[in-house]
């Protein structure tokens, strides 16, 4: 039976908002996952589709996988919490050199609230938000979790109820640490990334490989692009891993374009994350990210084209964080 894959790894602003998931049978609609993720993976799950319903992402996690601290996104800690790192890094070796990046775009306390649609009808919420502060290895991190849950109606047919959680380098804006929670319908899969940003080798459930410099995750990636001055003509390039692969992503920023969305009216840039990559990765679908053109460039609608129709995101409700 032919099956429809849904890929999601929230974002790079450019790596899109949905997280592989199971595959549907005939008739079953696809549901949005990770706002974040919108962004950029829609990309490759088009291209999975296309491809006889070969996943990009790697296979549920076995009874022994490892699964770090997962704390509800509204508990919201004043003080910094220590966490370990999968593969603690040698005393002897320094983090100075460490890149730092001026971020006038987030912080801690930050939410956002989407509206998922697919084509006319209303699918579900998304959410995502700066939970926490917390330590990983000495290194202060920014706890982003970002859910996404299908409505009473969905939920009668297929229920959606995933978590992406990414924990972000405060000053450097990299990944150190990555989680993805899947419910989708039947299907269950738990999958996590440690980045070694020292050694520059990612660690998953199956294996490990060697990552460039500041790679980041689906969900970091958009965080990063964020901080970044964005201008019309001029793309941006980021490193993102997910599962066992490297995607190399471009963001294209098209033009400039005053938007209405449940949440106000906003000035926007309109960028367009792109898959390079050929062969089974080949870019094969569109996605547009409409980002505000403020310092705080907040996503405030997504817009997804899928071989069965079209999948917004549109920003409902917000909460500003504490800008350092």
């Amino acid at each position: 039976m032919k099956r429809l894959i849904l890929t999601s790894t929230l974002i790079l602003l450019i790596v899109p908002l949905w997280s592989s998931g199971p595959g549907l049978t005939d008739g079953q609609i696809p549901v949005a996952q990770d706002t974040s993720l919108i962004l950029f993976e829609a990309v490759d799950s088009l291209a999975q589709d296309s491809l006889r319903g070969q996943q990009v992402w790697i296979d549920s996690l076995d009874s022994d996988t490892l699964m770090a601290d997962s704390l509800p996104a509204d508990s919201l800690a004043p003080e910094v919490e220590p966490l370990e790192l999968l593969t603690p890094v040698p005393d002897s070796i320094s983090f100075e050199g460490f890149r730092e990046i001026e971020n006038n775009a987030f912080g801690l306390g930050e939410k956002l609230v989407f509206s998922i649609s697919y084509g006319p009808v209303n699918a579900g919420t998304a959410v995502m938000e700066i939970s926490r502060i917390v330590q990983l290895n000495e290194r202060d991190c920014y706890h982003v979790i970002s859910t996404a849950k299908s409505n009473k109606f969905f939920s009668s047919f297929f229920k959606v109820e995933d978590r992406v959680e990414s924990f972000i380098d405060v000053k450097g804006i990299f990944s150190w640490k990555f989680e993805q929670h899947l419910r989708e319908g039947h299907y269950r899969a738990d999958r996590f990334a440690n980045y070694d940003q020292i050694r520059h080798i990612a660690t998953t459930n199956k294996g490990n490989m060697e990552v460039p410099p500041y790679v980041q995750d689906v969900l970091s990636a958009l965080y990063y692009v964020r901080t970044q001055d964005l201008e019309v003509g001029r793309p941006l390039y980021v490193d993102n891993h997910s599962g066992r692969k490297l995607y190399p992503l471009e963001v294209k920023v098209h033009r400039r374009e005053r938007v209405k969305v449940p949440a106000g009216s906003f000035d926007c840039f309109v960028v367009e994350p792109i898959l390079k990559a050929g062969g089974m990765f080949k870019h094969k679908g569109r996605i547009w990210v409409w980002l505000t053109t403020d310092e705080r460039k907040m996503p405030v609608l997504m817009k997804s084209k899928i071989i069965v129709g079209s999948i917004d995101a549109k920003l409902k409700s917000f909460k500003p964080g504490q800008i350092s």
